[in-house]
């Protein structure tokens, strides 16, 4: 009688093959952030051009939507990065008074360029000093005097937010010269190729894409960056290596608040005027902008985060409310804005647990 073939000891069969590509996705999207993300920003196209198709929704989700919403995201996605720089310098490292310093330092900018007639490039750059001044103050409380950064930014937040309302009778700067800058946001069509794709608005490259690069390229690619990580992950370590843990991340905060600075710059050509309320209205650009990182995969504790994860999270977020604008009418749009925001960062925390407990954590 004939032997039964049997396949060689060892040898993966089909199934075993199919379960242990499930098994690699299934670690991808627990443990890599940036994965997780990516899946999520297209499901969220995905679900929002299906709804637009089966007519739920009040206007067309389509990419020219999607594109012209980015004008959301410059603001947001630079202040997240702001975020990410002292979040990674570790010891509960967090800027709650960016919003804060985008109004006061958008004053200003109102100031030098819409009364006082200082050139544009003169201006801007005052703005991103006088910011980054700002930061250095958090900087010193924080690195040098060893206040909780909590502590410290929340009184730096109602310090300067209070400058911001009497330095001109809580009253906006919009001259001439001011509103000239709402150019600056308008939809521009890309060089070569932009007959074939949507209009970006031109903060997109004018602001968002240098500041990214220059994170990316601080973090990611200079000493200092090597620095911050180390001091993130830990303090003692940081100092039998040499480096100089206070000098860094006062570093930090100063370059959080030079970010913040061109932020009020944006703001100004958005709103083509310099508000006292620009960074603080509303639910504010802080907590939007800590959200953003934490969801982009920046640890809390320190030492950990990456610009991509930070980039992805903040497309998510933005397409994500451009739908639920669509969907949902008047106030309850916003008030679902915040739901699901609440709902995705529970779900990120939930696959944190899961992960560590799994895998012995993310990245």
């Amino acid at each position: 009688m004939a032997a039964t073939a049997q396949a060689p000891t060892g040898t993966p069969t089909a199934g075993g093959e199919r379960e242990s590509v499930r098994a690699r996705l299934l670690r991808a999207v627990l443990t890599q952030r940036i994965v997780l993300l990516a899946i999520l920003v297209v499901v969220v196209v995905v679900v929002m051009m299906t709804l637009d198709r089966l007519g739920y929704l009040s206007a067309s989700y389509n990419s020219d939507y999607m594109a012209a919403a980015l004008i959301n995201a410059v603001p947001l996605m630079m202040l997240a990065l702001a975020e990410l720089i002292v979040i990674v310098s570790g010891r509960g490292g967090i800027d709650l008074s960016v919003g804060a310093n985008v109004s006061l330092t958008g004053m200003v900018f109102g100031f030098a360029y819409g009364l006082w007639g200082w050139p544009l490039a003169v201006s801007v750059a005052a703005a991103i000093l006088f910011g980054a001044l700002l930061g250095l103050v958090n900087g010193v409380l924080v690195a040098s005097l060893g206040f909780p950064p909590l502590i410290a930014t929340l009184a730096t937040y109602y310090a300067y937010l209070s400058l911001a309302l009497v330095i001109n009778g809580q009253k906006p700067v919009n001259t001439t010269p001011i509103q000239g800058l709402y150019g600056a946001s308008r939809a521009v069509e890309l060089p070569l190729v932009g007959q074939y794709l949507p209009l970006v608005p031109a903060g997109v490259f004018l602001f968002l894409l240098p500041t990214i690069v220059i994170v990316w390229l601080l973090m990611g690619r200079s000493t200092y960056g090597r620095k911050v990580y180390a001091i993130g992950t830990n303090d003692t370590a940081g100092r039998w290596a040499g480096l100089d843990v206070a000098r860094s991340r006062m570093l930090a905060y100063v370059a959080a608040g030079a970010i913040s600075g061109l932020v009020a710059v944006v703001t100004v050509s958005q709103f083509a005027s310099a508000r006292p309320d620009a960074g603080t209205s509303g639910n504010g650009m802080a907590l939007p902008a800590i959200t953003i990182a934490v969801l982009g995969g920046v640890a809390i504790t320190g030492g950990l985060g990456r610009v991509l994860g930070v980039f992805l999270a903040a497309l998510l977020i933005v397409w994500l409310n451009a739908g639920i604008l669509l969907a949902f009418a008047g106030n309850l749009s916003s008030q679902i804005q915040l739901l699901a925001l609440g709902v995705i960062l529970i779900a990120a925390a939930l696959l944190n647990g899961m992960a560590t407990r799994r895998y012995g954590g993310t990245r």
